[in-house]
């Protein structure tokens, strides 16, 4: 079986792609190597897929509608794990036109390249972010998600539409990854403990947004992983149950299309957070106390119950261990 990773050179992706190939699936990877983060630390995790052997990679955007049919028809792909994308809420705020490529015109050509091949199965990422406004805790996946708080959000909201709609049309089976907070080793540099970790051991001051008045449901790297395989082996069917008239957005009665939610279920807030790093780097951060930035929320708290109901799983990494395997890896990469 061969499965096509898209964002492969990304922080999930990368993870992903590893794992896949270790349990003996043979992995095609695509990703374009944007500037949208140091495209150094993507050619590494790059390099450590290849030296795995079963990888076969390319380097292409997904917005480019020419490229991906072309992959799709050479790869032929019986499974796909879409995890390409534009991230970061606030990047948007400067940069809204960065979002349509990959989130918008990717996820289209993304679909139709699943309709072509025909794929068994189609798992996509999207976000916690698409809980927006929604001020009923913890999130859960049969919550309506009308009111995202940043474009971020509203472009991955749209992407589990435009899934929807094809698995309706076209019979793709589709699930939908409603990622909580993802963090550990080969992280992004643009996420907090990354840039927490950096600055500390630069001496620099850390930013903590909204006085420190936020939390976060924090998932491990490892927990998302294990949560993508076992979603992966179990396409979803149409729910014959469903109702019409209670329109559950988790699910759908004409199409085999799910959500899920993945996170370890359990928020911490952002100081207790903090504290946990201070501990494991010997150091004390110099905060710098800011307001809450736009499109931020205040508190992300994951539901996993109808991932736990569907394939047995929830993730349990600690935020102890999480972050001690971190600064490990940053340790070791950056020799700090």
């Amino acid at each position: 079986m061969t499965i096509l990773v898209t964002g492969a050179a990304g922080f999930i992706g990368f993870h992903t792609a590893r794992r896949l190939m270790a349990d003996g699936a043979a992995v095609a990877g695509i990703d374009n190597f944007n500037s949208y983060y140091d495209p150094a630390l993507k050619e590494a995790r790059w390099s450590e897929l290849e030296a795995a052997g079963g990888f076969t990679g390319v380097r292409v955007d997904i917005a480019d509608r020419a490229g991906m049919e072309k992959i799709f028809a050479e790869v032929k792909p019986a499974r796909v794990v879409h995890l390409a994308a534009q991230a970061g809420v606030r990047h948007g705020v400067a940069h809204p036109h960065d979002y349509a490529g990959s989130n918008l015109t990717g996820m289209l050509n993304v679909l139709e390249g699943c309709r072509a091949a025909k794929v068994e199965h189609l798992v996509y990422a999207s976000t916690s972010s698409v809980y927006g406004a929604n001020g009923a805790m913890p999130f859960s996946e049969h919550h309506g998600t009308a009111h995202q708080l940043s474009l971020y959000a509203a472009t991955k909201r749209a992407g589990e539409a435009m899934a929807h709609s094809y698995a309706h049309l076209y019979g793709i089976p589709s699930t939908g990854l409603r990622f909580f907070t993802v963090y550990g080793p080969w992280g992004r540099p643009d996420m907090a403990l990354f840039k927490f970790t950096a600055a500390m051991l630069n001496g620099e001051p850390i930013p903590v947004f909204n006085n420190g008045e936020m939390a976060r449901d924090f998932t491990y790297i490892d927990d998302i992983v294990e949560g993508v395989v076992r979603v992966l082996a179990a396409p979803p069917d149409a729910n014959s149950k469903w109702m019409a008239d209670e329109m559950d957005p988790a699910t759908s009665g004409a199409a085999p299309h799910r959500l899920f939610n993945i996170g370890r279920g359990a928020p911490v807030k952002l100081m207790d957070f903090i504290a946990v790093l201070e501990k494991e780097l010997g150091l004390t951060a110099e905060k710098d106390f800011q307001t809450m930035q736009p499109g931020d929320v205040e508190k992300t708290w994951c539901d996993v119950s109808e991932l736990d109901a569907a394939v047995g799983y929830r993730p349990s990494v600690s935020i102890e261990d999480g972050v001690a395997k971190f600064v490990a890896w940053y340790r070791d990469f950056y020799k700090t």
